[in-house]
């Protein structure tokens, strides 16, 4: 029955059942390498962006490692949202009932009733899945124990950083088992996280999976703004688009609130991601995503980051990020495992420099618009800075060849920039010949 690949793991019975029964057929590259390394119990580092496969490489481990017998804190999985933690709870779920076990595993995050959950962990489980806050609030309190845990895991860590909760982790960790292994799980490692590695992985191993910065099945498209509006754009861009999902990109929560409002205005079914929501409506929302209520997300990068939404036939950058990290993290939401994907961009001047770094990094760039409901191929985005370069190195080399009289007179500018026009014209025809 058991007709996949990690068999060669040596995992146990029951968790190549549970394997078996998710469908997986072969391990990805990232779990090819932190797999057989987390059976062990060693500190990692994972360097891999999100839809990897990173969130099996290391709950398949963990699960298999637990000791039932032993109703203690065993593992810990930090993440830096209440959606990602709610995503790995669920992935757990999944294989805590294909394993017909008695594995505990519980997902402690904020906006729940804190009293309730203490009461519940009167018994500790095996596994805890939660954010850092709820995690060192319940320390505290005396309600978790991480004492005699065997591994913690800290996912999406350059996110933690971006939020400020790694001083969280670290309050968490000084209160753990200090023989433990960390595990750190990350699409960058920035220099900022380097004293927290060093402070907490003792020789880890880093595997950093050679992810291509944009699947060959992505096209990345360019639409210039112009003197349009963005929803105008976009409602434009949708009449030629048939999104399963598409995800649309915005550089703050007012900006999306207000593109969310006058897209629904135009009848569109939009789903609204940022950090402004509550609790329960960013709940809601994903519930609703999971469901296919929308063809249209409107997001910003915080909320969307690590969260895992399947499906994504179309990413739109209603507004260019600054960084090129942040356009990687955002395309990179679309054409995964093999499928097709477009990334289109509406892009203004000022955005041209961003551009410009992305093609040095090997992105291609391909300029539309939109006419009579239907893309038209135009120029290349940076056709008229090309023509102004060359023009300007022409015009340089023909001022060279053109002396300035000793002696003045009047009308000597005009008689010059007469011949530095016959200049440019010789050195244009020479170009020409050759």
């Amino acid at each position: 029955m058991e007709n996949h690949e990690f068999k060669q793991y040596a995992l146990t019975p029951v968790m190549n059942q549970i394997i078996d029964k998710l469908g997986f057929k072969a391990p990805t590259p990232i779990q090819q390498k932190v797999i057989p390394s987390a059976l062990r119990g060693e500190s990692i580092i994972g360097q891999s962006h999100t839809g990897s496969g990173k969130t099996h490489s290391y709950l398949i481990p963990i699960l298999n490692n637990i000791k039932e017998e032993q109703q203690m804190v065993q593992y810990v999985v930090a993440a830096p949202t209440r959606e990602l933690a709610m995503q790995i709870y669920e992935e757990a779920k999944k294989m805590l009932e294909y394993s017909e076990q008695k594995w505990s595993v519980k997902l402690l995050i904020g906006g729940t009733d804190k009293k309730k959950t203490i009461e519940k962990l009167k018994e500790q489980p095996h596994v805890v899945i939660g954010t850092p806050g709820r995690l060192l609030d319940l320390i505290e309190e005396g309600a978790l124990d991480f004492g005699a845990i065997r591994s913690f895991i800290v996912d999406e860590a350059d996110l933690m950083l971006d939020l400020g909760l790694m001083q969280e982790i670290d309050k968490i960790l000084v209160r753990s088992n200090p023989r433990s292994s960390v595990m750190v799980f990350s699409a960058t490692i920035p220099e900022r996280l380097q004293p927290f590695l060093k402070k907490y992985l003792e020789n880890p191993h880093y595997f950093k999976m050679d992810d291509k910065l944009s699947p060959e099945t992505m096209e990345h498209r360019l639409v210039p703004l112009r003197h349009r509006s963005i929803a105008d754009t976009i409602i434009r861009i949708s009449e030629t688009i048939r999104p399963y999902l598409a995800i649309i990109f915005t550089n703050g929560k007012d900006q999306a609130d207000a593109l969310s409002e006058e897209l629904i205005g135009k009848g569109f079914e939009v789903g609204l991601m940022h950090g402004g929501l509550t609790p329960r409506e960013r709940k809601r929302v994903l519930k609703d995503i999971q469901s296919l209520r929308y063809q249209y997300i409107v997001a910003t990068d915080l909320a969307a980051r690590g969260i895992d939404i399947k499906g994504v036939s179309h990413v739109i950058n209603a507004e260019l990020p600054n960084e090129e990290e942040f356009y990687i993290h955002r395309v990179g939401r679309t054409a995964r495992a093999g499928m097709e994907g477009t990334a289109i961009s509406l892009f203004k001047e000022e955005d041209m420099t961003l551009i410009e770094r992305l093609e040095k990094k090997g992105l291609t760039f391909t300029s539309y618009d939109i006419k009579d409901g239907e893309w038209m191929e135009t120029k290349a985005w940076n056709e008229r800075k090309k023509r102004q370069k060359v023009e300007s190195e022409v015009e340089k080399e023909a001022w060279k060849r053109i002396r300035k009289p000793k002696k003045v007179k009047p009308g000597y500018k005009k008689k010059m920039k007469k011949q530095q026009e016959q200049a440019k014209r010789k050195i244009n025809r020479n170009k020409f010949k050759k």
